[in-house]
């Protein structure tokens, strides 16, 4: 496995390929990322990581500063797991002169859920991604469905801009005890990690319910904040939506997406659940 960490390096590597598949991700990673790459393999090669914490897609006051960098550790999982090319920048790399060119996704899209409490989080996800788009030229890109706004930005910018990528959903994986893998867990204290299964044990009452026939939707979801509240999280929210467009279900859905997003003390942890009125994914 070859490490490269400037644009000219990366171009030079990839020279002439056609069938590319890129892993963004921010580093740290876990077995949920290795996932993501045992997928890219089924589907393209070279398989193309990107290990780069981009600072668009913190807001003030978040935890871009503290965000593990691993680069090391990451490298061996990703050599282990058959990556083939690690491109790992630093940011003067991706953004030599400031970026005054963004993606700003749709405001139905990006501004609700996540997007209303970390405003302009998926202008920098999208514009990053686009770069990485330009610079690698994949056929093929995959994203975990862990964060699964995220990964409705994505599809929506390759549908708008015509690129010619398949973006592939990696599904979550989770701990013994459900908690949904992610390099922020590494935060959570020893009471915290206990606590922490909590919101997803939440939203899957909500799919059994929704399963069984219940369709107060919001009532639903304000008694799984109430629950998380009375358990010492703050909730941001917890939402039952359309799987396909985020937007309120409607008669005529057939996937819904369960999703919260909540903190225990200093983290913020997010989850969802989709699922059709049969089985959840």
């Amino acid at each position: 496995m070859r490490v490269v960490h400037t644009v000219a390096e990366l171009r030079a590597a990839l020279a002439g390929q056609t069938g590319t598949a890129l892993v963004p991700t921010m580093g740290n990673l876990h077995a949920g990322h290795m996932s993501l790459v045992e997928l890219a393999k089924r589907h393209g090669r070279p398989v193309v990581a990107s290990i780069f914490v981009n600072p668009l897609q913190f807001g003030a006051g978040e935890d871009f500063e503290r965000y593990p960098r691993t680069l090391a550790a990451d490298c061996e999982k990703l050599a282990a797991a058959g990556c083939d090319l690690v491109f790992a920048p630093d940011v003067a790399e991706m953004y030599p002169v400031p970026q005054t060119f963004t993606v700003q996704p749709p405001a139905s899209l990006a501004n609700d859920l996540c997007g209303a409490f970390r405003p302009g989080h998926f202008s920098g996800v999208a514009t990053v991604v686009l770069k990485l788009f330009n610079l690698v030229q994949p056929r093929v890109a995959v994203f975990g469905k862990k964060d699964f706004q995220q990964l409705q930005v994505i599809r929506e910018l390759v549908r708008q801009f015509n690129l010619p990528i398949d973006i592939l959903a990696g599904g979550t994986l989770r701990e013994a005890d459900g908690l949904a893998m992610s390099s922020r867990n590494a935060y959570l204290g020893a009471s915290e990690r206990i606590q922490a299964p909590h919101l997803q044990r939440e939203l899957a009452a909500i799919v059994a319910a929704v399963q069984a026939g219940e369709r107060e939707f919001e009532a639903l979801c304000a008694t799984a904040g109430r629950h998380l509240r009375m358990a010492g999280w703050r909730v941001d929210y917890i939402a039952l939506r359309d799987a396909a467009t985020l937007q309120a279900p409607t008669p005529d859905s057939t996937r819904l997406v369960v999703l919260g997003a909540a903190w225990l003390g200093s983290t913020r942890l997010i989850d969802n659940l989709d699922f059709g009125l049969g089985h959840p994914a």
